[in-house]
């Protein structure tokens, strides 16, 4: 059940709202003059969301490419991720 807070909470409890954030890694959802206006988060859990949203997006891409026909065998790929490592040219 998501948590939910006025902005006057916010202003006169925010140590407690941060705390709540940090460590149970939830939103809390603030209103302002009764109606929804902001998720507030801890800066892990933004981060971690963001991560998600950075992998989704990129096997969308490869799920595109290879409908696409834009594709290429692995050994391929191993063979020249391991080149970029160790600058063989």
């Amino acid at each position: 059940m998501p948590i939910i807070k006025s902005s006057t909470d916010l202003r006169n409890n925010y140590n407690e709202i941060s705390k709540f954030c940090n460590e149970s890694r939830e939103p809390v959802f603030i209103t302002k003059n009764g109606r929804g206006d902001l998720a507030v988060m801890s800066i892990e859990t933004y981060e971690m969301l963001n991560g998600k949203l950075e992998l989704y997006r990129l096997l969308d891409e490869g799920r595109t490419a290879v409908i696409e026909g834009r594709k290429r065998p692995m050994t391929d790929v191993i063979r020249d991720i391991r080149r970029e490592i160790t600058n063989d040219e």
